[in-house]
């Protein structure tokens, strides 16, 4: 019977420490939003569902906005090139043998018919009188001469006179760019001599063929003002013009997304002066990029503001707050 008793109290003292903490926690535990008698439920402010949540707005995104603008794009290819002479004529000596005699320098201006360099015929076992090697043409030596010494042929190149002082600007430009070339083409040269000025060329030249080793087009320039600081051999950085796009609405390239295959961007919707403006989702079809600035040919109205930062975590319809342009501070 003892044992019994003892039983007993051990399981009512069992049931009890699992009956109050349960019914302690249930006090204790928070209504679910949207249900009976919550504050979203029914009876509870603001109806069923999230729509109720008292004091919780709908989320507000910050952003930059950037009207669109109508203007002018002129496109433009970036390449590397060099200033040779308008005319040159290479030097070769008449008779095969080694240099002993060379009388130019780089630089040097010769006269047509002048004594250059001397070539020594002579072959083991036999004695020849030296080749001397006149100047064809007056002008310029513009590459440097070989050095004396050198065994030649009556093919080997000696030097090279620029003919007249007026020089060209060559550079080669990539074959997936040659469908933009034609003569009489504007383009910026800089020289690194001279930072900080911008000389005007014009292309005068496009070669007939395509290099198959370098896949590229070899183009002349002409600077429209001879300067004379301006030398064979220097290196120049052309910035030659091609197409100019007249009076398309632009907007920063930042602006557009790509999504699922299209490409959208965000434009801000006409609101009351009191209300949260808000952002509707618009698919456009665009141009040309320059720089930075991308052609809209349809679905995009000069004087529309667009969203250029912040766009990538909106929704169409969203909620935004404004900050201003892409250049300005909060």
């Amino acid at each position: 019977m003892k044992k019994i008793f003892i039983f007993l109290a051990v399981a009512l003292i069992a049931a009890g420490l699992i009956f109050f903490p349960s019914q302690r926690a249930q006090r204790n535990a928070p209504q679910s939003i949207g249900g009976p008698g919550g504050p979203g439920g029914p009876g509870g402010p603001g109806g069923p569902g999230r729509p109720g949540m008292a004091g919780n707005p709908a989320t507000v995104f910050s952003v930059r906005t950037e009207n669109a603008e109508i203007r002018s794009l002129q496109a433009y290819i970036e390449v590397n090139g060099n200033i040779v002479s308008e005319q040159e004529v290479t030097v070769v000596p008449d008779a095969a043998g080694k240099l002993v005699s060379m009388r130019v320098n780089l630089g040097s201006r010769v006269q047509r018919g002048a004594l250059v360099a001397e070539v020594d015929p002579s072959r083991p076992g036999t004695t020849y009188s030296l080749s001397p090697v006149y100047a064809p043409v007056s002008g310029m030596v513009v590459t440097s001469p070989i050095a004396e010494g050198s065994t030649v042929s009556t093919a080997t190149p000696l030097f090279t006179i620029a003919i007249s002082d007026n020089v060209e600007i060559a550079a080669h430009i990539p074959e997936r760019e040659v469908g933009q070339l034609r003569t009489g083409l504007r383009a910026q040269v800089r020289f690194e001599a001279f930072p900080g000025e911008v000389f005007t060329a014009q292309l005068t030249q496009v070669s007939p063929i395509v290099d198959p080793a370098s896949r590229t087009k070899k183009i002349t320039l002409r600077l429209l003002n001879n300067d004379s600081r301006i030398n064979p051999g220097m290196f120049a950085r052309i910035k030659l013009n091609t197409r100019t796009y007249e009076n398309v609405v632009s907007i920063p390239k930042e602006a557009v997304v790509e999504a699922r295959g299209k490409t959208i961007l965000y434009v801000l919707q006409n609101t009351a002066e009191n209300e949260i403006p808000r952002v509707s989702m618009r698919e456009v079809e665009t141009g040309v990029n320059v720089d930075g600035e991308l052609e809209i040919k349809s679905g995009l109205s000069a004087g529309e503001k667009v969203v250029v930062q912040g766009q990538q975590f909106l929704t169409d319809g969203a909620a935004v707050r404004l900050l201003g342009s892409r250049n300005e501070r909060s």
